[in-house]
């Protein structure tokens, strides 16, 4: 029976890779013709529409179809530093199309070498060399200005991907100075399943299952509240 597994989980994730190239140069067309037409905020508020029609398919039919719970959090007119839990590197595919509104994610720069899809992940990130201290210095810019155009601004606290037997993995700051540098709130957003679609241990394979992301309430910075306090009630 696992030797079974095993198989179908290679089938799957061939099915998904084949599905995922040809749904993507699909896409390209008509993200090229707004892409060079528009600037951000534009650009991206468009970009998070045509990714969420086209994760919306993508994940039904490789049969991990995405329900989302807690979008009334989001209030209109306002931008939020979004926090998700990293147990997957299908967390992303879920997260950017997931947030309502336009918005930008976190996301290492060695990613934007892959010809075409950097084209998309250079779009919905905003990209940072870990082992550059100039790049870590820009990018924090560039996620206030992200903030300032009004998008959403996600943010994995843990880093990378959660591989302990902990439900999270312990936070960096990031998230939480740029929260009491600019005053945005902070929402939470739990993401379900995704370790179990495609786990960290595995290498090429795929299982399909329902995935589902929770948004909850936002949490403000209150007056005089420090970076520690904020994270650890974030964690909480």
């Amino acid at each position: 029976m696992k030797i079974l597994k095993e198989i179908f989980g290679r089938i799957a994730a061939f099915w998904a890779l084949l599905i995922f190239v040809v749904t993507l140069l699909i896409v390209l067309i008509p993200f090229l013709l707004y892409s060079y037409i528009h600037p951000d905020p534009k650009r991206s508020k468009r970009f998070s529409k045509l990714s969420r029609v086209w994760m919306g398919f993508y994940l039904t039919v490789i049969g991990c179809p995405l329900r989302i719970r807690g979008k009334e959090n989001f209030k209109k007119g306002e931008s939020y530093i979004v926090v998700c839990n990293h147990n997957s590197l299908m967390d992303v595919p879920i997260s950017y199309p997931g947030i309502p509104g336009g918005n930008k994610t976190i996301a290492k720069a060695e990613m934007a070498k892959i010809p075409v899809f950097n084209l998309f992940y250079k779009t919905g990130s905003v990209l940072v060399d870990r082992k550059s201290e100039a790049s870590r210095r820009e990018s924090y810019n560039q996620m206030k200005e992200v903030l300032d155009m009004g998008l959403h601004m996600c943010i994995y606290p843990e880093g990378t991907r959660n591989k302990t037997k902990e439900l999270l993995a312990s936070f960096h700051n990031g998230a939480f100075r740029l929260a009491t540098d600019t005053g945005h709130a902070i929402l939470p957003g739990i993401i379900f399943h995704t370790a179990k679609v495609l786990p960290a241990k595995k290498t090429f394979y795929l299982m399909p299952h329902r995935l589902e992301m929770h948004f909850l309430p936002a949490i403000p910075v209150t007056t005089g509240e420090s970076m520690e306090e904020l994270k650890e009630k974030v964690r909480r």
